[in-house]
């Protein structure tokens, strides 16, 4: 240790008298602080040492307060953090549903508690044979993607012909039953346009991570990214009391093989090393099309291979239901052939029939009362029929329908904030 010249020979013993009483009458720099930092306690030789022990306890109570301060954080981070996906037995999940009895939702799903967690498990048929080193894999590049607009995939099991696919619980409602109220029609929770366009948002941005940022292990070097193949309102949750839009059953088509098969390296055929994983065709013969009438699209219908413009078709039937409020299909009364009967109409029909002959405004929801920018529900309407053109080569990506519906959600907002609406509110979705 360095000390100056001073302090060297303040703390140096002296060997004669005449040089300690010299050091005595002239006090140094040294000593001058020493008597400053002990006026508190000058009798007591042992008051420097019993300083520094103060000085390290506080120190070592400002580490801890620190520390416990900064796990709280952390523990509040832990979920959302990537976990391990977890692979279930069959008698896991007959423990959890008490046999597939109890926390039933409908015919193919269960609410439940898995290893503590809360807990939707869905039964799907599996379209081609799955072993446990393949589900490994596929479920692991799932659950390495994480969006706020997706619901978390928390592990799966393979029994027989099905899997089962368990999803965190997420409260709210679906899409649909929010935009059709089943006891009062006139009534929904989704008064509000801005609220209408930020689902809208949340719903692009969660389609876009899926088909171009989901399964990074997929995809890596520009892959293909996933296929979702069940893109309706009814696979969409509202949370609440925030009215954002989450997207169900994120996975499923990969793990139950309704998408394109993404054939991996490591099996016989496989490409290249280095050059990524290819997609080939699933044999249709025997494929049971897995869709829901008004959302498939003209290909799917043909080739029964899912794949990501057959997902933008779907989203453009939803960016539209969620416009008009009207449901995918509907038989309307047809009374101009004087029979009487019915006809099906589609919400794409009655879209283009409003753009064609310049009655959106009158097309779009009268739950709305009006109340939304005119420019700004023109182009979403016509986004929503880019979305849906029967040419596949001829729709969008969903990178550019991602871009373009949040320009058109922030000018809803200023379109909000300049009238004095409110934008940021908190409803319940409580029954009426």
């Amino acid at each position: 240790m360095c000390r100056s010249r001073k302090s060297a020979d303040a703390i140096q013993p002296t060997t004669s008298a005449a040089a300690a009483a010299a050091a005595a009458a002239r006090p140094s720099k040294s000593s001058r602080t020493s008597k400053s930092y002990h006026s508190s306690n000058p009798s007591n030789p042992s008051s420097s040492s019993s300083a520094s022990l103060n000085l390290n306890s506080y120190s070592y109570n400002s580490n801890s307060s620190s520390l416990s301060a900064g796990q709280q954080s952390l523990s509040r981070i832990k979920q959302f953090l990537p976990e391990t996906p977890l692979i279930y037995t069959l008698p896991d999940l007959r423990l959890a549903t008490g046999n597939f009895l109890a926390g039933r939702l409908s015919s193919s799903s269960w609410r439940c508690a898995l290893r503590g967690r809360d807990a939707v498990v869905f039964q799907r048929r599996l379209k081609r044979p799955l072993d446990g080193p393949k589900l490994g894999r596929r479920l692991s590049a799932i659950t390495k993607s994480h969006h706020s607009s997706l619901v978390k995939v928390l592990g799966a099991a393979v029994a027989g012909n099905y899997v089962y696919l368990a999803y965190e619980f997420v409260e709210g409602a679906n899409l649909s039953d929010c935009l059709r109220n089943k006891v009062n029609r006139a009534f929904t929770v989704l008064s509000s346009w801005v609220t209408r366009m930020q689902i809208a948002a949340d719903l692009a941005h969660g389609l876009d991570y899926i088909h171009h940022c989901a399964g990074s292990a997929t995809g890596a070097g520009g892959g293909s990214g996933f296929v979702h193949n069940h893109i309706k309102s009814s696979s969409i949750i509202v949370t609440e009391p925030s009215l954002n839009a989450r997207i169900c059953h994120f996975g499923t088509a990969d793990l139950c093989g309704e998408a394109a098969e993404v054939v991996e390296e490591e099996e016989e055929g496989a490409s290249e090393p280095g050059s990524g994983p290819t997609l080939k065709r699933t044999s249709s013969r025997g494929v049971k099309l897995q869709g829901t009438r008004g959302y498939m699209s003209p290909e799917y219908l043909v080739t029964g291979v899912a794949t990501q413009k057959s997902d933008v078709f779907a989203f453009g039937v939803v960016i539209l239901e969620l416009l008009s409020g009207e449901e995918p299909l509907r038989y309307c009364f047809d009374g101009e052939d004087g029979g009487g009967g019915y006809r099906r109409m589609s919400v794409i029909d009655s879209a283009r029939e409003a753009v064609e002959g310049g009655k959106v405004r009158r097309w779009v929801d009268i739950r709305l009362k009006d109340s939304y920018p005119e420019e700004v529900a023109e182009r979403m309407v016509s986004l929503g029929l880019e979305c849906v053109e029967e040419e596949a080569e001829r729709r969008p990506d969903m990178s550019q329908v991602s871009a373009v519906i949040s320009k058109l959600y922030l000018d809803s907002k200023a379109w909000a904030e300049k009238f004095g609406l409110p934008v940021d509110f908190s409803v319940s979705m409580a029954p009426r």
